[in-house]
């Protein structure tokens, strides 16, 4: 099964009762091993925990810190998730954490580096 499969798979264990948008994440390391992520919502809103964020927090747990690529896809429940659903600014921002600017980031129909993606971007070296 391919990343974007894995990624269709994942989305199946959302938790998206507000928007009823459904998003999953696969995330493959450099270790080779590939960690899910679904969306899960709050009616709270601010603690909503994206897909992308929910598949680095599960692989940095296990003890991963460097990372290949991702495949991202999203649609409304039941539909299918064709068209792109790219990653929004703090997911970006945290795979900025712990990815490099050539780090892959798949869709339904386009891929894009993180670079593409966030070309003017802050990490740990603007810290000083």
């Amino acid at each position: 099964m391919n990343l974007l499969e894995q990624a269709k798979k994942a989305r199946e264990n959302a938790y998206a009762p507000y928007s009823s948008f459904q998003v999953g994440a696969a995330l493959l390391a450099k270790s080779g091993r590939i960690y899910l992520g679904a969306n899960v919502e709050s009616s709270a809103y601010s603690p909503t925990l994206c897909a992308e964020r929910a598949a680095f927090a599960a692989a940095v747990s296990a003890g991963e810190r460097e990372f290949s690529a991702i495949a991202i896809v999203g649609a409304k429940r039941g539909e299918e998730p064709n068209e792109d659903c790219p990653p929004c600014g703090v997911c970006r921002q945290f795979m900025r954490e712990f990815c490099a600017d050539d780090f892959t980031i798949r869709l339904a129909k386009h891929t894009y580096t993180l670079a593409e993606l966030l070309p003017v971007s802050f990490g740990k070296e603007n810290l000083g």
